[in-house]
């Protein structure tokens, strides 16, 4: 078959244009769950102006993660400052990166692709395969329209995910041309390349997400499959510097991290705000890691519904029995690494790819059970361990690709292109409209919870609160049908109370009673955290007039269970004392709240206003001192400065009676 060397590129730019086409109808969407605690809540990410203290104010103002993602966050940033909080702008902006991230893709599976199967030839004196340069636009050109990368697109917070594999795509295209630097006879540059080409770029992809920290992991495998630890032809044998390298760089941050993660997760304490333990994560995990294959390769709606948490939990090998066979897929997967690594590398790499990108979401940590964009990285495994072998050519890595059967493979892989942007297509045109993206994934996911409430409050916004709009009747029945739903938060109680509340309409006893008792079965998550602030905020603007007694209890049940957190006694702190009028509760509250959480400047910044309406100058002048050993490059210097000028006007007057938010 002949191939020129433009055909590649030619193809590759075909299916660019085509994901570009295919995404364009999605851009015109609206926010969506976790973007809204991220973004449009955080008023971190909204900077006035591009000041270095507003810049690391909005570096330092996720609370996705404890690291922050300050590199993901100033993007958002960058973004608000350009356009505002648009967010056809922001999946604008993702859609480039995707794009980008497609061009590395090409870039790394044209390396990847053109090197002998076993390393032990120089891999740039054969020439780049021109059946490697087509395979690979046609791994990049999969992979950019798989539908199970679309939430990494039009799902405006999970750039996070997309933009730290930006890094972990790059650092893998440079190790694999260093290593080829290595082969040539250019040892020290190569090596000095190539462990740059891991550390720098994880280490920066870990500014937007923990997960580019898989880079060391992933060139691992690649040298273990592709290369077995030579550094050359002449030196054939397994390089002992080379894996000391890599015992250093993965051993460490292994130990290290183990040590800091370990104690939270055998803590039982720990999972108290989820639906399953330990041991029943892993179980779950292992039927949804095998079921990200299936939803990646041949996708169906219905399981990607984006909301996933009415996922059945395994508590048992054989509850459900798919558990103890999922188990023995993972397995199989693994005996298939090891015994093709030699002879078919292709797939030994694509299969540990798909395997290790699971290791850091799909072990102990207690994260949600599943999400769609944690197969970013994943699915490239996937597509590398089967394109090459649907597209039929002979390549240097592959043994018996060009063999019988060759036809019927190119059909099933041009079928697949078909069916993967189709599905993506469709599904984007879904998400450019809210009331739309609601209803599809209300219907894809009929026992979810989230996708229930989504759909009525959806309905609440385009009813603008108008008694007399459809939109108003057509909100009761999901909001309801969530609120019983198992597992459910109380967000659906909270939205029927918001709801009924704003347009001055009776609330129901019953949606207290089980927002009340969901609040005393379980500790609060996040959700039940947001939904008694939303109800505090609309009482404390006068917008909503709530029975305080219900409130209260509310509240008590909430913080009866142990270690209440940070943000439910700050909330609690601000029910009080701007609606109950309870300065000494509200008072007490904030300060359990700043010393359960000093790092969070807010806190300190109420509490010393409230401290300052108390007429307490030497408390609110500590709550100052903390706050400017908390002002990196001056991003509190505005609070600092306004809280200063009140103290003084305490000194010189007697105390004021503002609230404290004022």
């Amino acid at each position: 078959m002949l191939i020129r060397r433009s055909t590649a590129i030619t193809i590759f730019s075909a299916l660019l244009l085509a994901c570009l086409m295919i995404y364009l109808p999605g851009l015109s969407g609206g926010w969506l769950f976790d973007d809204y605690p991220n973004i449009v809540d955080n008023p971190g990410v909204q900077p006035q102006h591009g000041s270095l203290g507003a810049l690391i104010s909005a570096a330092l103002s996720s609370p996705a993660s404890d690291f922050k993602r300050p590199l993901a966050s100033l993007s958002f940033a960058a973004n608000y400052l350009v356009s505002g909080l648009d967010p056809s702008a922001m999946k604008l902006t993702n859609l480039v990166i995707h794009l980008l991230n497609g061009v590395l893709v090409f870039v790394l599976m044209r390396l990847l692709l053109a090197m002998p199967r076993h390393g032990r030839t120089v891999p740039a004196e054969a020439p780049l395969n021109r059946h490697a340069q087509l395979v690979a636009a046609l791994i990049a050109g999969a992979w950019m329209l798989l539908p199970i990368n679309l939430t990494a697109v039009l799902y405006v917070v999970q750039r996070m995910e997309s933009l730290a594999n930006l890094f972990v795509l790059g650092g893998l295209a440079g190790y694999i041309a260093a290593r080829q630097e290595m082969w040539r006879g250019r040892r020290v540059a190569g090596g000095i390349t190539a462990a740059l080409s891991i550390t720098v770029p994880a280490g920066l992809g870990l500014l937007a997400k923990e997960t580019a920290v898989m880079l060391p992991l992933y060139a691992l495998l690649l040298e273990w499959v592709m290369f077995d630890f030579a550094i050359g032809p002449e030196r054939p044998r397994r390089e002992k510097g080379l894996i000391a390298f890599y015992a250093l760089i993965l051993g460490i941050p292994l130990i290290a991290g183990l040590c800091w993660l370990l104690p939270g997760v055998l803590n039982p304490a720990t999972w108290a705000t989820r639906d399953f333990g330990l041991d029943q994560r892993l179980l779950s995990e292992a039927r949804i890691v095998v079921g990200y294959v299936f939803w990646t390769l041949t996708p169906w709606p219905h399981a990607l519904s984006f909301y996933h948490d009415d996922y059945p939990i395994s508590t048992g090998l054989l509850q459900p029995w798919t558990t103890l066979t999922s188990l023995l897929a993972l397995l199989a997967m693994v005996i298939a690494i090891i015994r093709f690594r030699r002879g078919q590398p292709l797939l030994a790499l694509g299969l540990a790819w798909f395997l290790s990108a699971q290791l850091l979401t799909g072990t102990i940590i207690p994260l949600e059970l599943v999400y769609e964009h944690r197969n970013y990285f994943a699915s490239l495994g996937l597509l590398l361990a089967v394109i090459p072998w649907l597209a039929g050519l002979s390549l240097p890595a592959l043994a018996g690709a060009a063999g019988p059967g060759r036809l019927p493979r190119r059909i099933v892989l041009a079928l697949a292109l078909i069916g993967w942007g189709g599905m993506t297509a469709v599904t984007a045109w879904d998400w450019g409209s809210p009331l739309r993206l609601a209803q599809t994934l209300a219907e894809r996911a009929p026992d979810s919870p989230r996708a229930q409430y989504e759909l009525g409050r959806t309905y609440i916004v385009y009813s603008h609160y108008d008694r007399s709009s459809p939109y108003t009747r057509a909100a009761y029945a999901p909001l309801e049908h969530a609120a019983i739903l198992p597992g459910s938060s109380i967000l659906p109680q909270q939205a029927l109370i918001f709801m009924n509340a704003r347009m001055g309409l009776p609330l129901k006893p019953e949606w207290w009673d089980s927002m009340i008792a969901k609040l005393k079965a379980r500790p609060l998550g996040v959700q039940d955290d947001s939904s008694l602030a939303a109800l505090t905020d609309c009482t404390r603007d006068g917008i909503c007039h709530l029975p305080k007694d219900r409130m209260t209890d509310a509240f008590q049940a909430a913080m009866d269970h142990p270690h209440p957190t940070p943000r439910l006694m700050a909330t609690y702190g601000d029910y009080a004392w701007n609606v109950l009028r309870n300065r000494d509760l509200g008072l007490n509250l904030l300060q359990r709240t700043v010393a359960s959480a000093p790092h969070e400047p807010a806190y300190h910044i109420t509490l010393a206003r409230m401290l300052v309406v108390q007429g307490d100058a030497a408390g609110a002048r500590q709550q100052v001192t903390a706050l400017q050993q908390l002002n990196l490059g001056g991003r509190l210097d505005g609070d600092i400065a306004n809280l200063q000028q009140r103290i003084q006007r305490l000194s010189q007057s007697a105390p004021e009676a503002a609230s404290p938010r004022n």
